[in-house]
């Protein structure tokens, strides 16, 4: 955990949990003719005895044979916080099994990884391991990613499906829990609707909490828009309001 200014942000970041959800965002690989995906992210912060503060991340994603690539940048103004991040992630299909490795790495010595198995079709299991060296890390991802997570759920599509993953931290913080019960939906027009319901449990300065959050996403075939609420933002003093904007091409 950093210092209480920036307590959003954890030493952490790759997209296990991303992975086996199998992008339940919509847009997380992009592909065919829009390979490219651009996603711009504001923060506020307030609560705790930290004062309000906004955080703005940009991330450039782009999928092929290869996987997906990203390229990201955060900046904090008020806490004089700068970082650039390099991910990439895939997916590889091995009989009935599907492997998911990740990789990212950060300015200021970040390093971590990430692997991840699903198995099924309409129903389907899955579980994975994330590690990181504990360095300081600004991550749009704020689950716990040195954790172990399990998920399954049932596709009735490929953009419609329910799903429950459980994340819980395995080495600094064991008590630390998020439960995600993930909705997605197609709509009229190729657009899509993604509903997050988010449980979590765990210490936040020795006293036991259990919150409440959510993510809302709506995708039309070329922008995206998602709003969510993170109360208690990685077990801290502070909620957190994020919105993200982004455009495909």
């Amino acid at each position: 955990m950093l210092a209480p200014a920036i307590s959003f942000i954890k030493p952490a970041g790759i997209a296990l949990s991303l992975l086996l959800t199998s992008a339940v965002w919509a847009g997380e690989e992009g592909t065919g003719s829009k390979p490219f995906e651009l996603t711009t992210s504001v923060y506020q912060l307030a609560g705790g005895d930290v004062p309000r503060g906004l955080g703005l991340d940009v991330n450039l994603q782009h999928s092929s044979g290869l996987g997906n690539v990203s390229l990201g940048w955060y900046r904090a103004p008020e806490q004089e916080i700068s970082q650039t991040r390099l991910g990439w992630d895939r997916s590889y299909t091995l009989g009935p099994v599907r492997l998911m490795p990740s990789l990212q790495v950060a300015s200021g010595g970040f390093w971590g990884g990430s692997a991840a198995v699903e198995t099924g079709d309409s129903w389907f299991v899955g579980l994975g391991l994330g590690r990181t060296n504990l360095r300081e890390y600004n991550s749009p991802n704020f689950d716990s990613n040195d954790a172990w997570t399990l998920s399954g759920g049932y596709r009735w599509g490929d953009d419609d499906s329910l799903s429950l993953q459980v994340v819980r931290d395995n080495r600094q913080h064991p008590d630390q829990q998020h439960v995600h019960l993930t909705y997605r939906t197609p709509l009229s027009g190729d657009q899509r609707l993604t509903v997050d319901v988010l449980s979590k449990t765990g210490l936040v300065e020795g006293a036991q909490i259990q919150r409440l959050g959510f993510s809302l996403g709506y995708d039309w075939p070329r922008y995206f828009v998602r709003l969510a609420y993170d109360p208690l933002v990685n077990f801290s003093t502070q909620d957190m309001w994020r919105l993200s904007v982004g455009t495909r091409f």
